[in-house]
């Protein structure tokens, strides 16, 4: 059976989405902090980032100020 979860440690800052229940048969390092999880197919099964806090902050804020001269741009 299949399930997505999240699970955030507090502790150290690790937050981790599981796509799937299957067992961990490898990982690939997409960006500094981010691993992608895969089964023995090589399916994406869970991603976990570390550092997530610094991570979904500056993603976000990324994206809020790229936005914002955009607004600037068409006004």
């Amino acid at each position: 059976m299949n399930k997505t979860k999240m699970t955030y440690f507090e502790t150290d800052d690790i937050l981790h989405f599981a796509i799937s229940d299957e067992e961990e048969a490898g990982s690939v390092e997409i960006s500094p902090n981010i691993t992608a999880e895969l089964n023995e197919k090589g399916e994406l099964i869970g991603i976990e980032i570390l550092g997530a806090s610094s991570f979904i902050r500056d993603t976000i804020l990324e994206s809020v100020q790229a936005n914002l001269l955009k607004l600037q741009k068409t006004a």
